[in-house]
């Protein structure tokens, strides 16, 4: 078993917040990190989704923050900044914030676009001790001078990789140089935490640059597969007008929960919720078509159950972070491995077995047999199944006859 966060030297305060929430004991990223990070090291972090890694940075992040000698005492002033790539992922980190931070007189703010200025504005003002946000609205807040960021003493890249692809490491960039020319003036160090699934040589030199002697943790080790041991692939051909009644049948497979249905595109997310609820099946949807409101409320309900399928695009999905997934479906084969690791890196999550579904069209063999070879999964051509076949039912778990999905 691994420690606990006590016997790592987590104030009791944080300790006790975590206790509420039945979090004791840390993973594997956690009891790697966390010795270091509480010395205020700066740390480059590499885990598969659902490893735990928020609290990994989040904890001694608040521990810092609330009690450490090398850090200014907190007056409203940020004195730490998450930087993540999407507004739901930032949205779910401050949340893990605040139950670490139960016990804790921290304040977390968090601050993302696509809403209106003025409530963030008044949060900053109000005081905000921990700052979780998007790279744009965090800059245009700074360069308005709502957001000072001349007292941050600890700051972490959250999905670096993810934030290079969206194209915001100029962004990033302008962060940093804003946080280090206010630590210059006051000889104060910054402690930096870069977490990252790659290291793609853009990042790599960020850290070079920003960074100090940055220690190098894998949560496994490096031979590791790149997903998760538990979860059980079924890879098949689908053909396009069969695909409904396929993700139906999968739907109605025994033991099956919560569960994620990718798409490569806002309109085939948009079009095949449309199709599911058409039938019955109560599910929510993400895209980009979608406004903030419409995304949070349907990330919300899946959350709290209310529906239990999501339909999501790869972009609008990064911040979903729900343990408890059973099943992930690829509606359409992703454009690239690492799209497919973090879709399928959904489930199976934290020891649960899972089991992730991809249903390969028959124009897209080059693209499964291109990320099948990267990421050494060594899985045999897909076969031609259809919503009808007995292997489809098999691989399932369902007696031929097995039909009707949960609804």
């Amino acid at each position: 078993m691994t420690p606990t966060f006590a016997e790592l030297g987590v104030a009791a305060e944080i300790c006790d917040g975590l206790r509420t929430h039945g979090i004791t004991n840390t993973f594997a990223i956690q009891e790697l990190t966390l010795p270091l990070a509480l010395r205020g090291r700066d740390l480059i972090g590499q885990a598969r989704t659902g490893m735990g890694k928020t609290l990994a940075f989040g904890v001694p992040l608040l521990d810092r923050v609330f009690d450490d000698a090398d850090i200014a005492e907190m007056d409203g002033t940020p004195r730490a900044l998450v930087v993540v790539p999407t507004r739901e992922l930032a949205v779910q980190v401050a949340e893990d914030f605040e139950v670490a931070a139960r016990f804790l007189p921290v304040r977390v703010t968090t601050i993302y676009g696509g809403t209106p200025y003025e409530a963030q504005v008044a949060q900053l003002r109000s005081g905000a001790d921990v700052i979780v946000g998007t790279p744009g609205r965090l800059l245009d807040l700074h360069r308005q001078g709502y957001l000072r960021l001349d007292q941050v003493a600890i700051v972490v890249l959250d999905e670096a990789d993810e934030m290079l692809d969206m194209g915001f490491l100029p962004d990033i960039e302008k962060i940093f140089d804003a946080v280090h020319s206010g630590a210059d003036g006051d000889n104060q160090t910054i402690q930096t935490l870069l977490f990252s699934a790659t290291m793609p040589a853009p990042i790599a030199a960020l850290a070079r640059t920003f960074m100090n002697k940055p220690v190098h943790i894998h949560a496994d080790d490096p031979g590791t597969a790149s997903t998760h041991a538990s979860t059980k692939k079924i890879t098949f051909q689908s053909h396009r007008m069969d695909k409904l009644p396929v993700i139906q049948k999968v739907l109605s497979s025994p033991g099956r929960g919560r569960t994620i249905i990718f798409t490569r595109t806002k309109r085939s997310a948009a079009e095949l919720s449309d199709d599911l609820r058409s039938a019955g099946i109560k599910a929510g949807a993400v895209h980009g078509n979608l406004n903030q409101q419409q995304r949070s409320k349907a990330l919300e309900a899946f959350r709290r159950g209310t529906v239990n399928v999501l339909v999501a695009t790869d972009v609008a999905a990064r911040g979903i972070d729900v343990d408890d997934v059973t099943h992930v479906i690829n509606y359409q084969v992703p454009d690239d491995p690492m799209s497919f690791v973090h879709r399928i890196g959904r489930t199976g999550r934290a020891g649960r077995t899972g089991i992730a579904v991809t249903l390969v069209g028959y124009d897209e063999l080059g693209k499964w047999r291109a990320i099948n070879d990267e990421l050494g999964f060594d899985l045999p051509e897909p076969p031609q199944w259809f919503s009808s076949s007995p292997e489809l039912a098999h691989s399932l778990g369902l007696a031929e006859d097995e039909r009707a999905p949960t609804r």
